[in-house]
């Protein structure tokens, strides 16, 4: 039993190590958005999945979508979701889009999440 501990012990203490450097390196990208369960498991689906997009959260005011970033026009994505919900495209802004139904304006807020993948979020008023 002695002889067991004795190798087990550096192989944890090593397993501790390296958890430790690999958080504290890439900590700051995997919790950018907080808990980076949801965005993991989103990340999965769009990888196995057929669709592409991906809802990760949804408040009272917001909800919150997963997309791979492309090549070709990333924003398509989100441009084909909303003339699918009524909604006109109009311009870019900065990191928002625009789009115009009835007279009224909504903005997509966009933002990178990694190399891989962007997140983005519409108001809830918006998608009714």
């Amino acid at each position: 039993m002695g002889r067991i501990k004795k190798y087990i012990l550096p192989y944890l203490i090593m397993l501790i190590m390296g958890t430790g450097l690999i958080i504290s390196a890439f900590g700051p990208v995997i919790f950018q958005e907080g808990n980076p369960v949801p965005l993991l498991v989103s990340a999965v689906k769009l990888q196995f999945g057929d669709s592409k997009y991906v809802q990760f959260a949804k408040t009272d005011k917001r909800s919150r979508y997963l997309s791979e970033s492309t090549e070709d026009d990333r924003y398509e994505v989100i441009k084909d979701f909303m003339t699918s919900k009524g909604w006109k495209y109009q311009e870019q802004m900065g990191s928002g889009l625009i789009f115009t139904k009835n007279g009224e304006d909504a903005v997509v807020e966009v933002r990178q999440y990694s190399r891989h993948y962007f997140i983005w979020e519409i108001q809830k008023a918006f998608l009714q």
